[in-house]
């Protein structure tokens, strides 16, 4: 099947979907895009078992998600949009007083999260379930899962209706501690697969690299447009240039091997605040902020039809179920730990705020990154165990933890 056949029933189940959860179900519209897909996805599984044209309409399904490689479709594709377009929305002044806070989360959080998850997970998996998962793997799982999903997390904060000093903490971290996990997972896969040894001077660099390299691309990109959207006035001309940052911005952190994903980020702080404040017009403010805030709509209502049809394609079987449904327990109590940890340590001698604590540990939502870096697993045993899991992982963080945040919020 070629691309462009893909791509119209991608966006053909997302049009449909969207209407159906919108008309009928009226749930958040990523949230109800998401559960119908499993649920027509689960259909498609009950078919397969009952007989021959059930089977042919469920493989013929599998064909298709075959041919889309989510790995390359998110993080080469939607996360460069998605992300610029929630950094525009981010205030970079409240960030600032959150500096550290958000510093240390997105990375002490992060590296405590993958270790703490990769322990517990090879103590459970081999002691409980006899899967005798190596402990690398289990470093793998953890790197690729503590990662909150900014995507996910922008879009439930917005009809949470948290506190702005709260919201701009969860939405700062999530989207930097995306791309510190990215790091973290890409040192551990070049020493599993790529036969590199680990050395603490080889972390170092790599993370140097990743890290510093697509903070100052992200500056200098984000510079660039903004010297062109203040000599001009032409909303037509400066949505292109925004869409030109995004892409090129992108293609050039990778090119110079650095975090592609923190470049943007930073570019769209940039852009979403200097800017918009002393760059742009109130018509192309307007404009751009319509633009951008329909392809973010559209590209997470795609991305989580992929999520949910997935499903198709995730090996089931009641060992790799029960790991996880441990996962999710694990997943949780040490996204409390890893934000626990720092905010004692930041908050010593002052009064521990366990209502925030318990926001963040909720909202610490997992998503489409986590699901991408898992399938880019070379094939094998480890992988099927792995992917399950952060399948588990995210469905219920999405469906279960996006739909009770406002609950948890409103008793803040």
């Amino acid at each position: 099947m070629n691309f462009f056949n893909i791509v119209a029933i991608l966006i053909t189940l997302s049009a449909v979907f969207g209407y159906i959860n919108y008309r009928f179900i009226k749930l958040p519209t990523t949230i109800g895009i998401m559960l119908i897909s499993i649920l027509m996805s689960l259909g498609m599984v009950i078919l397969g078992h009952f007989g021959k044209i059930g089977l042919d309409i469920e493989q013929q399904w599998i064909n298709i998600i075959k041919n889309i490689d989510f790995n390359k479709t998110l993080m080469l594709g939607m996360l460069s949009f998605l992300l610029f377009a929630g950094a525009l929305h981010v205030d970079l002044n409240e960030l600032m007083k959150q500096k550290w806070v958000v510093l240390i989360y997105a990375t002490m959080g992060v590296i405590l999260s993958t270790f703490l998850v990769g322990t517990l997970i090879y103590l459970v998996s081999g002691y409980l379930l006899g899967l005798n998962l190596k402990f690398i793997y289990c470093l793998l799982f953890g790197a690729l899962i503590s990662p909150t999903d900014p995507i996910s997390v922008l879009g439930i904060l917005k009809e949470a209706g948290a506190p702005k000093s709260l919201e701009v903490k969860i939405a700062g971290e999530s989207l930097f501690n995306d791309g510190i996990g990215v790091v973290v997972f890409i040192t551990i896969w070049e020493i599993v697969f790529g036969g590199h040894e680990f050395s603490t001077g080889g972390v170092i660099s790599l993370f140097i690299e990743e890290t510093i390299g697509g903070i100052a691309i992200g500056m200098l990109t984000g510079w660039i447009a903004y010297k062109l959207l203040k000599s001009i006035d032409n909303y037509q001309v400066e949505i292109l240039i925004t869409l030109a940052l995004v892409t090129g911005g992108y293609a050039l952190a990778l090119a110079v091997k650095s975090s592609g994903l923190i470049a943007i980020v930073v570019a769209g702080l940039l852009i979403g605040n200097q800017g918009r404040e002393f760059a742009m017009s109130d018509k192309t403010r307007q404009n751009l902020d319509t633009f951008w805030e329909l392809t973010d709509e559209i590209l997470n209502s795609l991305l989580f039809v992929l999520i949910g049809i997935e499903l198709l394609i995730i090996p089931l079987s009641f060992k790799y179920l029960f790991a996880g449904i441990i996962a999710i327990l694990i997943v949780l109590f040490s996204r409390a730990v890893s934000i626990g940890a720092p905010q004692f340590l930041l908050t010593f001698g002052k009064k521990f705020d366990y209502k925030s604590l318990k926001i963040m540990t909720w909202g610490g939502l997992r998503g489409g990154i986590s699901v991408a870096m898992a399938i880019s697993l070379p094939a094998g045993v480890e992988r099927d165990i792995i992917i399950t899991m952060t399948y588990i992982v995210v469905v219920f963080s999405i469906l279960a933890q996006g739909l009770t945040m406002k609950y948890v919020v409103a008793r803040y």
